[in-house]
């Protein structure tokens, strides 16, 4: 399937979860904030929430420094 993944056009495997696309790209455990489709998706739906052809996604991923 094809998603909008911050700004680019990606192709992913049907049937993806939003925790599967953190998995994908090695950011469990991370503290990252995923948006679809224009709404927060709450970190405990990450599981649940499936992504599906043309979602556009925005995942930010929250590094410190000083």
């Amino acid at each position: 399937m094809r998603i909008r993944l911050n700004g680019k056009d990606v192709s992913l495997p049907d049937g993806m979860t939003v925790l599967d696309l953190v998995r994908h790209y090695d950011l469990d455990g991370e503290p990252v904030a995923i948006e679809r489709n224009g709404q927060i998706v709450d970190r405990q739906a990450f599981e649940a929430e499936v992504i599906q052809e043309g979602d556009v996604i925005e995942m930010v991923r929250f590094v410190g420094g000083g």
